[in-house]
């Protein structure tokens, strides 16, 4: 089930914007269709959404829907949203940072930098960012014939009171990969492709084993600090969220009845840094802008970055830590998606950064993933609307 799912997810302005109130000029006056999109995307089923576009129009901002659901106002524009499984493009960005300047080898054994786990040999550290390992999800898998091969307790693959009542555990990186680590594997290292939260969690590992520093300050080194981020964080285990943001919720049974809780506030290191952090609409589209745009690491790593490799998904390839997707016109889209129980995050570019469209949703999650047919139509009709039409990347409920 979870694998499946990841297989179909200037001053006065950004006063205005910080405060969550919508600037004037970026009311959806200017851009109905737009502002059309994103009410229809709260008509299927979200609580609210907001959504920011840069384009050879000028910059469009805005949202529809509400913060919370007992309350009116809409979600604040560039309010803090738990941003999934776009975590990992930030990760990987990381790594290919330290490949630059020359701590890591992207085809040097992971084994070489993380000798205690045994890892398989031939596990390149490229595999890890490109999802070629086979290493097993700590998040679960789903085997051939439709069984679940269940990894740690997460709210889509467990009861939901289970999770509910451990939402605030915290989890260490190094108990996810020996979880993962004692299960097989999926194919031999370089021989498929499958999306594992365990490569990213190893992926951090490696950054703090040659750094000697947490990726959370390495994040603020060379990523954070550099573009101005000041709106992203790299929680660890802590469950909290700066303000502005839109909440989020999750709906599970308990003695047959139907229960509805915010889970706004949850301990993300059961994700680690396959979904961990938080950030802004705004501060993803710097970052993915900056990145594409050729300011975060050299002409040469960032090509093989954005390099296309097969995933078995029609339109639909991946670099290392991003998509790479053909849009229905030939065009190519560069992407990462990601969800957190009750947040969404989407972040679009072309692939020189020139045009982006980054969004973050809010809704009533559960166990079953009601939410994930809204979400992929959600992003396929933002998509079409902004780069004229594609495929979707799949927007991890995992992270």
């Amino acid at each position: 089930m979870v694998r499946k799912i990841s297989e179909a997810l200037d001053a006065a302005g950004a006063a205005a914007a910080d405060s969550g109130a919508v600037p004037e000029t970026a009311a959806g006056q200017d851009r109905p269709e737009l502002q059309k999109a994103i009410e229809e995307i709260v008509d299927s089923g979200f609580v609210g959404v907001s959504l920011r576009v840069h384009d050879e129009r000028g910059e469009w901002v805005g949202s529809a829907g509400v913060a919370e659901l007992s309350g009116t106002a809409k979600p604040p524009v560039n309010g803090h949203a738990r941003i999934g499984s776009n975590t990992k493009t930030f990760t990987a960005t990381l790594v290919l940072q330290l490949v630059a300047a020359g701590k890591i080898g992207l085809d040097t054994p992971a084994a070489h930098y993380l000798p205690e786990f045994g890892l398989d040999e031939r596990i390149m550290v490229r595999m890890l960012l490109q999802h070629t390992s086979g290493v097993f999800n700590f998040t679960g898998e789903v085997n051939a014939d439709g069984t679940i091969a269940p990894g740690i307790p997460i709210p889509y693959s467990t009861t939901g009171k289970e999770w509910v009542d451990n939402r605030f555990k915290t989890y260490r990186p190094q108990e996810l990969v020996e979880l993962a680590l004692s299960k097989p594997a999926r194919f031999e290292p370089g021989t498929g492709w499958s999306y594992s939260n365990t490569n990213y969690v190893l992926a951090r590992l490696l950054i703090e084993r040659v750094t000697g520093r947490s990726v959370a300050e390495e994040m603020q080194r060379l990523i954070l600090g550099p573009l101005g981020l000041s709106g992203t964080v790299v929680p660890d285990a802590s469950p909290e969220i700066p303000e502005p943001y839109a909440h989020a919720y999750y709906r599970y049974e308990d003695a047959g009845e139907q229960k509805t809780v915010d889970i706004t506030r949850q301990n993300p290191s059961w994700v680690s840094s396959g979904g961990d952090m938080i950030s802004t609409t705004q501060d993803l589209h710097t970052f993915i802008s900056a990145l594409l745009g050729g300011k975060l690491m050299p002409a040469g790593l960032l090509a093989e970055m954005c390099t296309p490799h097969p995933t078995g998904i029609p339109n639909m390839d991946y670099g290392l830590g991003v998509f790479v997707l053909t849009t229905d016109g030939g065009g190519t889209v560069i992407s990462h998606n990601g969800a957190a129980v009750g947040h969404a995050a989407l972040m679009y570019a072309t692939p020189d950064g020139s045009k982006t469209l980054t969004a973050a949703l809010n809704c009533v999650d559960d166990a079953d993933l009601s939410i994930a047919t809204a979400f992929q139509t959600a992003q396929r009709r933002l998509l079409n609307e902004v780069f004229g039409g594609g495929q979707v990347d799949p927007a991890q409920p995992t992270g």
